[in-house]
């Protein structure tokens, strides 16, 4: 594997006089818990959406929004994100991005009208996507290169599975124990902890470069993923061949190859193209896209069969994850040993083709009488087993070979191509599973469309794996303890 990012490229990292190091642990620790909230209000807020409707009466297009809001701001605003943290710190982004979400947080738990909460889930969205980047550069940054930075990559690979396996029983839990405003205010007396205990223990660095944003680039650049990311979301209202998903997904399409082109002129470009010339950047990013297509898909499938299929509560489809969510977090830190015996680039293999088999089996199981232990459980077990493995090398990978200063720039691309793809995959596999199910009604028609939809998230673990094999390049044995 290829050099990891490493910190003494950057500038000198700037510290309080007088005050020692902290462990690195403690450091790793407030990283990673920004980094879960990032990814727990992805999906935390799915079970208490009716509750949501409700008390704020809004129409369907509206509840769908809560979702789109905070996704779309996310997905467009990260490579931003992560270059800022380049140019103008990253414990100072991580800050900015943090005290965002967390007030963002607060204004959508207390929300008494329905566009106050679309706002406060849009600026959650932008604080997340200045923050996410940051958490794994600053990792990165306090971490020496080898076994231990590998370990680390390890944990917040973990936590950031964890929060996204957490998200529907963590809303089940708080909407049926207190209010659907709690799956938003609970951020904030976390979010308040790891403010402070960023301040006191997270060292500040930046690239050794001077203090430019490429403007036009940045501008095209969001505006590109974030227009994409509205005609993605539009197809599950709309279909595909509507005008208004088409023309979003065209113009999107179009502000990239912009941005692109803007990128090959520009003197100090937003995003070096000579970034996808490193194997490791560029195959870990595909891998993580498509990857994310047939991956991200999973926890909204198992939630809806549990609850429209076999009849869950919210809470019970919640507790009914939790082996899987256990099993995601053994598969990230299982990894990095076996990274040190078959390569970053063996061990993705590996998990992508575990989790796959999950899919399959998932895909032959699934019917409208299915039992807990074999419909749920064990092929849920399996695949975010494999997901596990297959995330630490990934993205130990894809910030390999890059250059220190574009720490955060490569963390914001890593964090976009899995949001992108497991975005597009929602919006594929939905589509395929409601063909499926057809205007056909009942319980039955239903579990044909979900199967259908693991059927098809396998296929794209298997061409995820050839590109793996086909655009990673070989490595040696990972660093000994």
């Amino acid at each position: 594997m290829g050099p990891m990012l490493q910190t003494p490229a950057d500038t000198p990292t700037s510290r309080i006089p007088g005050r020692t190091a902290p462990p690195t642990w403690l450091v790793v620790a407030a990283a990673c818990a920004g980094q879960f909230l990032v990814v727990l209000d992805v999906s935390v807020v799915n079970v208490a959406l009716p509750s949501m409707r409700a008390d704020l009466g809004l129409s369907a297009t509206g509840l769908q929004w809560v979702v789109n809001a905070y996704s779309i701001a996310f997905a467009g605003f990260m490579l931003l994100g992560g270059r800022a943290g380049d140019l103008f710190g990253r414990k100072r982004m991580f800050l900015v991005g943090l005290g965002l979400f967390t007030l963002a947080s607060l204004v959508g738990g207390l929300a008494q009208e329905g566009w106050q909460l679309l706002l406060a889930r849009a600026v959650q969205g932008l604080g997340a996507a200045v923050l996410a980047p940051s958490t794994l550069t600053i990792l990165t940054s306090a971490v020496p290169e080898g076994a231990a930075r590998v370990r680390a990559i390890a944990t917040w690979s973990a936590v950031g599975a964890g929060g996204g396996a957490a998200g529907g029983l963590v809303g089940g839990v708080l909407t049926d124990g207190l209010s659907w405003r709690w799956v938003l205010l609970v951020n904030v007396p976390i979010g308040v902890l790891v403010l402070a205990a960023g301040m006191r223990w997270i060292s500040e660095s930046r690239a050794a470069t001077a203090r430019r944003l490429d403007l036009p680039g940045a501008v095209l650049v969001t505006g590109g993923i974030a227009t994409l990311a509205y005609g993605i979301v539009q197809t599950e209202v709309e279909g595909w061949t509507a005008a208004t998903t088409l023309v979003p997904l065209a113009v999107g399409a179009a502000l990239i190859a912009a941005f692109l082109l803007v990128e090959a002129r520009s003197k100090v470009p937003l995003m070096p193209l000579k970034l996808f010339r490193v194997r490791s950047v560029s195959a870990a990013n595909a891998t993580m896209f498509v990857c994310g297509m047939g991956m991200f898909a999973m926890w909204f499938f198992m939630t809806l069969y549990a609850q429209n299929v076999l009849g869950y509560s919210p809470l019970e489809a919640g507790l009914a994850l939790i082996p899987s969510s256990v099993s995601v977090v053994v598969g990230s830190k299982v990894a990095p040993r076996l990274m040190r015996v078959m390569g970053a680039r063996g061990v993705t293999v590996v998990g992508v083709l575990v989790a796959a088999v999950g899919f399959v089996w998932q895909w032959q199981v699934l019917d409208a009488s299915g039992a807990y232990v074999t419909s749920i459980m064990l092929p849920g077990i399996l695949m975010m087993l494999g997901a596990g493995l297959a995330g630490t090398p990934l993205a130990s990978l894809a910030t390999s070979g890059a250059d220190p200063g574009d720490a955060g720039l490569v963390a914001g691309l890593i964090n976009t191509s899995r949001t992108m793809g497991g975005s597009l995959g929602l919006a594929v596999l939905s589509t395929i599973a409601a063909s499926r199910t057809g205007e056909r009604p009942g319980t039955h028609a239903l579990a044909e469309g979900y199967a259908q939809a693991f059927l098809w998230g396998a296929v794209f673990l298997v061409v995820a794996v050839g590109v793996v094999l086909l655009g990673m390049p070989r490595a040696g044995r990972e660093a000994e303890d």
